[in-house]
């Protein structure tokens, strides 16, 4: 069906929105059957950059799968990264890194912190809490990694800021004074 609407199109003159619409359904069903492939190919097929820009962004902004809003940062700050607000970069960056760190945990649990994923201090945070050490461990050496001369609203100093709150009330241990019998 995809494909006799992309023909129709060759054809006859589509509105822009409906275009916009019909492409951005064809990427997130491409994406969801876990096609990377087909939906880059697809991507490469739209000729006008700004319509490219619109799928990809509206198709993000429906919050799908944990692969597929990876695939979708990552080509948006790659491809389009002139184009987009500081705010709207940074925005996807974080879901960028907070995706990369939800995939470094065990595939069980991804569910219980995907609706953080586009605040990976709050995810971090939340693995603390959690006592989940081990996985806060690799999450944090993998946005070391992928912060590394980036800006996109917080730094190396804020995770260590947060791990250092977290370790010092981890120490934090109340002492009562016992009173001495007689």
């Amino acid at each position: 069906d995809y494909e006799l609407c992309e023909e129709w199109h060759h054809l006859y003159p589509v509105p822009r929105e409906n275009l916009i619409s019909f492409h951005q359904e064809h990427l997130l069903h491409l994406l969801e059957m876990g096609d990377m492939e087909k939906a880059l190919k697809l991507l490469q097929r739209i000729e006008d950059p700004d319509i490219c820009l619109a799928i990809s962004e509206q198709a993000l902004d429906q919050r799908p799968s944990l692969a597929a809003s990876h695939f979708l940062a990552d080509y948006l700050t790659t491809h389009f990264y002139r184009n987009l607000t500081v705010a709207r970069h940074n925005e996807i960056q974080a879901l960028y890194l907070g995706s990369k760190v939800l995939l470094t945990l065990p595939e069980l649990y991804r569910v219980n912190y995907f609706h953080l994923s586009s605040r990976p201090l709050l995810m971090l945070e939340q693995l603390l809490m959690n006592m989940k050490v081990d996985w806060v461990a690799v999450a944090v050496q993998t946005l070391h990694q992928l912060l590394a001369g980036q800006e996109i609203g917080f730094a190396v100093e804020d995770i260590d800021n947060l791990l250092s709150k977290y370790a010092e009330k981890a120490l934090d241990f109340p002492l009562a004074l016992k009173e001495k019998r007689s």
